[in-house]
């Protein structure tokens, strides 16, 4: 069976290190909807030595910190599901008050109708927040 994050790199690629990736997925009505991607094949988070665990949460907690920082969201989302596609990968997701599905998860039913200009004022801001994240990012070690 072949794999998509394997395959491609899931989504609009935002930075790619030695070990790891962050897009940014097209997910609609979610426009501040980010994965943090393992490049090698894994499916479970314990199946990574400690140092690649400490080395992949620190990615998340850059992502997490940048959204908080640039977006001010009411919550930021982050899971690790993997049941579609076993490929290790957490999403990260801003979630806003004002958001189609909140405060249900972004994957159950919608409430609301999608707000335009709130999800287009939030993507405005995306180009400042990924610059901050290539470069916070690029610092984390190698090894």
């Amino acid at each position: 069976m072949s794999c998509p994050l394997c395959a491609e790199d899931g989504g609009a690629l935002v930075w790619r290190g030695e070990r790891l990736r962050v897009i940014r997925a097209q997910e609609a009505g979610f426009p501040a909807f980010y994965r943090v991607v393992w490049n090698a094949h894994v499916a479970e988070f314990s199946d990574l030595a400690a140092v690649d665990r400490v080395h992949c949460m620190e990615a998340v907690a850059l992502v997490e910190q940048a959204l908080r920082q640039h977006l001010s969201p009411t919550k930021v989302n982050i899971a690790a599901l993997g049941n579609m596609v076993p490929h290790l990968h957490w999403h990260l997701i801003a979630r806003f008050d004002w958001d189609s599905h909140f405060p249900s998860p972004v994957w159950a039913a919608a409430q609301r109708p999608s707000p335009a200009a709130q999800e287009a004022g939030v993507r405005t801001l995306l180009p400042a927040l990924e610059a901050q994240l290539q470069s916070r990012l690029a610092q984390l070690p190698t090894r």
